[in-house]
C-alpha cells in the first residue's frame, strides 16, 4: 500500500474542499493516484445527491456580478439546506464563483455545463453536496445586458438586483446602484404599469376593494374611522376621460367651498395629484418606476433617473430567498 503523505492529503482538500479525513480515505482507496481519489470524492457526493435529492433547499446566497465595462450582469442563487451552511465564508465565495461564470453564460443549464477548473459546475454541486452534507442547486439564474448595469447585494446575500440604464453616462453607477437597491428593499415585479395585463388589473381591483370592504366592517363595529375604497388601483386605468372627470368633480368640490375661481389653479394640482396617488396602489407596490424613491419620497424613481439627463431605466431583475 502506498504510504499517503500529509501533504498529497491537503493538496487534494485544497483542490476539492473535502474535509481531511475524506482526503486520506480517498487516497488511501486510490492507492495514492490523485485523480482517481478525486473520482471518489465526487462519487461520494453523488450518493450523498441522490439521498438528498428531495430535501427542501430554501437558504443559501445569492450573489449579483457585472462584468468589467458594466454591459452586462447576472445574477444566480446557489441554495442549500440550512442557514448555517449559508452564511458559510466558503459557500459563499462559491456561490460568487458561479456568479461570475453565469456572466458568460445565457441560461442555467449553460452555467451548468459550464467549465469550473476541470469539471463542471453541474459536477461541482455534486462533489460540493458530498462535502457539505447538503442537497446544493442554482435555484435561480438572471442575466441582463445594456449600456450600463449596476448591481446590488442586500447585507446577508439573501436578495440581489440589476438595474440596465439606457446610456451610460456622468452618475450612471450611482443611480443604477441607487435603483438596484430600490428594487432590492421595496419589492417591485414589473418596470411600469404600462407592462400591466388589463385583466390581471381588472382581478387585482376587485380582489383589493373586497379586502378593503370587509375590513371596513370590522371598523364600523369597532367605531373606528373607515378605510378608503378606491375606485382604480393603477394609472392604466385612469385615462384622460378619467382625469378630466375627476379634475371637473374636483372644481365643483372647491365652488362648493366657495373656493376662489382665481386660486384654483394652486389648488387643484395638489388635490388631482392626491387623486391619482390614492388610486394607484397597485403601481406604489409592483411597480419599479412608479414607486416612489426611498432616498427621497418625493419623487418617483423615474423621475430620479433623470436627474442624470436623458436616461430611463430599460430592464431590472431582482432574486430574493425572503
Amino acid at each position: 500500500m502506498a504510504k499517503i503523505t500529509a501533504a498529497e492529503v491537503n493538496n487534494l482538500r485544497k483542490s476539492t474542499g473535502a474535509g481531511m479525513m475524506d482526503c486520506k480515505n480517498a487516497l488511501v482507496e486510490a492507492e495514492g493516484d490523485f485523480d482517481k481519489a478525486v473520482s471518489i470524492l465526487r462519487k461520494k457526493g453523488q450518493k450523498v445527491a441522490d439521498k438528498r435529492a428531495d430535501r427542501e433547499t430554501s437558504e443559501g446566497a445569492v450573489i449579483a456580478k457585472v462584468n468589467d465595462d458594466n454591459t452586462q450582469g447576472a445574477i444566480i442563487s446557489l441554495n442549500c439546506e440550512t442557514d448555517f451552511v449559508a452564511k458559510n465564508d466558503a459557500f459563499v465565495a462559491l456561490a460568487t464563483q458561479f456568479a461570475t461564470i453565469a456572466l458568460n453564460c445565457d441560461s442555467k443549464e449553460d452555467l451548468l455545463n459550464a467549465d469550473f477548473g476541470g469539471m463542471t459546475v453541474g459536477e461541482k454541486l455534486i462533489e460540493q453536496t458530498g462535502v457539505i452534507g447538503e442537497k446544493l442547486e442554482i435555484a435561480a439564474f438572471e442575466k441582463v445586458a445594456g449600456a450600463y448595469v449596476g448591481f446590488y447585494i442586500h447585507v446577508g446575500n439573501k436578495i440581489a438586483s440589476l438595474t440596465v440604464l439606457s446610456a451610460n453616462v456622468e452618475g450612471a453607477a450611482v443611480v443604477a446602484k441607487d435603483v438596484s437597491m430600490q428594487a432590492a428593499a421595496m419589492g417591485a415585479t414589473t418596470l411600469s404599469y404600462k407592462d400591466f395585463d388589463p385583466a390581471y388589473v381588472a382581478s387585482e381591483t376587485e380582489a383589493r376593494i373586497a379586502v378593503i370592504e370587509k375590513d371596513n366592517i370590522e371598523l364600523g363595529r369597532l367605531g373606528k374611522t373607515l378605510k378608503n375604497v378606491p375606485t382604480y388601483i393603477s394609472r392604466a386605468q385612469l385615462t384622460d376621460e378619467i382625469i378630466a372627470q375627476t379634475e371637473e368633480a374636483l372644481k365643483e368640490e372647491l365652488r362648493a367651498e366657495g373656493k376662489p375661481e382665481q386660486i384654483w389653479d394652486r389648488i387643484l394640482p395638489g388635490k388631482l395629484e392626491r387623486f391619482i396617488s390614492d388610486n394607484t396602489t397597485l403601481d406604489h407596490e409592483k411597480c419599479l418606476l412608479d414607486q416612489n424613491f426611498i432616498k427621497d419620497e418625493k419623487q418617483s424613481v423615474a423621475d430620479y433617473v433623470k436627474t442624470i439627463g436623458d436616461v430611463t431605466v430599460t430592464d431590472f431583475k431582482r432574486v430574493s430567498l425572503v
